[in-house]
């Protein structure tokens, strides 16, 4: 026993025994099973303060010290904790990445964040047993006194003497397993255009296999410096590496945004506001002019439904996903940067600079260990328990939105790459924005027809809105008194922020930014978010149900007829049930009442009457987000099929000339020219139809 760890022995065994005695007593029960004492710092500093500055100071000291005082506490029951670690919990030494120096070496530290990478759990030998394979003489050499290069001076048999050669035996030598992590910030603390820094971690024993990719965590544990190693030899400059001695995780109740007391006061009283659905719906983007709809759908997207695990292991996703579709130049892209903010986890990434890998999960050659492949979580991983917002999804390659359709819906990401086959977590609700293909967007033509999207991906938003940019004097007017106000605000606080000796008052400046000023400000916005998802989880009154069911039925019915296209799908009464849910949270209640059901029912309705109708005949249809097609086009797809087939039985190798298609099908059956060539195209591109020339077409 060193010096340090007599001094501290006999005060923490009596710590142990004083606050730690039934937690002892059940890791004794457990052991070997259970290897380690968890302890909290605060119940440290409570007992004796001078013990809990020398663990911040003196951490490897302490932390043996306690191991061995751990080892000789009189027990109840025959066992010996010999191989018990005492992991130190909620250390008050929280520093960001980003801030670590020098002065941290050596000291025990907090370090928050995201685990970006995570090698394969290996063993590490911990203590050697070489063997002399000229006299077979075992000498065994611990991990800090060898190199395998060099491993020690030389035989100590009788009749040998001589160094080398020797060999590893693995059977009589001590292993530990070890994995290495590496944590970088999470990106809902990063300023804007900063890169997130990232910090290596060395996890041992008990300690390896408990995260993945994506989980938000917090190590304690012990900072060191490790000599960067060149070509042409040592470097002057030295890499940090926390030694990782206790792991917290973050992931369910989102416990790295702290809501003091103070803040659930404030959270409470204003969910007790009967105006609270319109105030939290209106501190959306205010800067933004209009979109009152888009806005209620986001601000239902950030409180989420609920997730339901069921009895039988299947999980329904509570996660809104909603799409922008729309004209250039109307604050797509602004939306999508402010609901990332106001989320208590949000990522922001645009499908021009995305690849399926960047979105879902990579596998990388490991660069913390020995070249072995890894997993690197994407966006979507990152944005885990959150919001991902990507904008320009139509400029996606094809391959890459492919990878979104089980991201989406089952929240999971599935990679097999290198060898490794892993599923990783994505509970994140996905908002996008696109453009449509030409430009600006043709409301007498289908959705999937203008945007460079496949419908299955389509079909699985709740929400999809289009933005028009359609010329209004009266609208236009308030928009650009909109625009020019928040720039004249924003001149009169840059002119008094930056300029001495400007003559413009402190309430001057706070009346002009009144307009776009929101009524609950974005911390406090993000904290009630929080607070609501962590706490709050509603159920549907009867007649709410009833009302939904109602609601469904009805629109179905109207798709009973032989020649009525089905009107929507069961995937829009989930849609449904989520977004109920979310509204019964925004007012903190675990009561989805018949007026959420109501309100959720004008959106989505709003939504399907911009995306669900064919264009043709007016009427709603689930198939022109489900496969792309509506009714009417199958129809007319049908029709033209039986026009070329019978077209092509006149004519030699049973080939159609394509100007007495089109002559039929508009004499006879009333479509029109630009229909049937858009028709035909379709045919052509699913392999229904063969071009042998530019004036034939033969049916295959």
């Amino acid at each position: 026993m060193t010096e340090t760890e007599s001094k501290w022995d006999e005060k923490l065994k009596r710590f142990f025994k004083d606050y730690y005695w039934n937690e002892i007593l059940q890791l004794a029960n457990e052991y070997p099973d259970q290897r380690s004492l968890s302890v909290d710092f605060t119940d440290i500093e409570k007992f004796d303060r001078e013990l809990s500055k020398e663990f911040l100071d003196h951490p490897e000291e302490l932390i043996k010290a306690a191991e061995a005082a751990l080892i000789e506490i009189d027990l109840p029951v025959e066992k010996n904790l010999e191989e018990a670690h005492v992991r130190v919990i909620k250390t008050p030494n929280r520093i960001s990445i980003r801030e670590l120096r020098s002065k941290h070496l050596s000291r025990f530290i907090a370090i928050e964040g995201m685990i970006r990478k995570a090698t394969e759990v290996r063993p590490r030998i911990t203590k050697a047993a070489f063997e002399c394979l000229r006299c077979g003489y075992l000498t065994f050499v611990d991990q800090n006194s060898f190199k395998f290069e060099e491993p020690f001076a030389g035989c100590e048999g009788e009749n040998c003497g001589k160094k080398g050669p020797f060999k590893v035996r693995i059977e009589d030598s001590t292993f530990i397993d070890a994995q290495k992590l590496q944590i970088q910030e999470s990106p809902e603390n990063l300023k804007g255009g900063s890169q997130p820094q990232s910090l290596e971690v060395d996890s041992e024993d008990d300690l390896t296999g408990d995260v993945t990719p994506g989980d938000r965590v917090i190590i304690n544990g012990v900072l060191k410096s490790r000599q960067r190693t060149l070509k042409d030899g040592k470097s002057t400059f030295y890499d940090l590496v926390l030694e990782a001695n206790s792991i917290e995780h973050l992931d369910k109740d989102y416990d790295e945004l702290e809501i003091t007391s103070e803040d659930e006061e404030e959270i409470l009283e204003l969910s007790r506001d009967p105006e609270i659905y319109g105030k939290i719906v209106s501190s959306v983007a205010p800067s933004i002019y209009g979109y009152e709809d888009i806005k209620e759908a986001l601000a239902l997207q950030l409180f989420s439904g609920v997730v339901k695990n069921l009895p039988d292991g299947s999980r329904i996703r509570g996660d809104i996903h909603i799409m922008l579709v729309g004209d250039p130049g109307i604050a797509k892209s602004q939306l999508l940067r402010y609901v990332v903010k106001l989320s208590p986890r949000g990522v922001f990434t645009s499908g021009r600079s995305a690849s399926a890998s960047g979105l879902t999960a990579a596998a990388v050659k490991d660069d913390l260990n020995d070249g072995r492949w890894t997993i690197e979580g994407g966006a979507l991983v990152m944005a885990d328990m959150g919001i991902a917002a990507v904008d320009e999804m139509d400029k996606m390659k094809t391959e890459d939105k492919s990878a979104l359709h089980e991201a989406m819906e089952q929240q999971t990401i599935s990679i097999a790459k290198a060898g490794i086959i892993a599923t990783l977590k994505s509970r994140c609700a996905l908002l996008g924005a696109a453009n449509p293909k030409y430009g600006r967007f043709d409301r007498y033509e289908g959705l999937a027809e203008q945007i460079s999207m496949p419908p299955a991906l389509l079909s699985r938003f709740d929400l999809i809105f289009v933005l028009l940019d359609t010329p209004d004097h009266n609208l236009d007017t308030k928009i650009a008194n909109h625009i020019i106000q928040s720039h004249y605000a924003g001149e009169l606080f840059e002119q008094r922020e930056k300029l001495p000796g400007s003559r413009i008052k402190e309430d001057f400046v706070k009346a002009e930014m009144e307009v776009i000023e929101p009524v609950i400000q974005p911390e406090i916005m993000r904290k009630y978010v929080a607070y609501a998802r962590k706490n709050v989880f509603p159920v549907m009154e009867e007649d709410a149900r009833a009302h939904l069911i109602k609601f469904y039925t009805d629109l179905r019915k109207t798709g009973e007829s032989k020649n009525t296209p089905v009107p929507v799908t069961a995937r829009q009464l989930e849609a449904l049930v989520r977004l109920s849910e979310a509204s019964a949270r925004v007012r903190l209640s675990n009561t989805v009442t018949l007026e959420d059901a109501k309100r959720t029912i004008r959106i989505t309705m709003n939504c399907l009457k911009n995306v669900g109708v064919d264009p043709e005949t007016g009427a709603l249809d689930a198939d022109i987000l489900a496969s792309g097609t509506s009714m009417s086009q199958r129809n007319k797809i049908k029709t033209l099929r039986d026009i070329i087939k019978k077209v092509s039985e006149k004519h030699p190798g049973a080939k159609a000339p394509l100007e007495e298609v089109y002559a039929i099908a508009e004499s006879e059956h009333g479509i029109d020219r630009v229909h049937a060539e858009e028709n035909i195209k379709k045919m052509k591109q699913r392999g229904d139809l063969l071009s042998p020339d530019q004036n034939h077409i033969r049916l295959v």
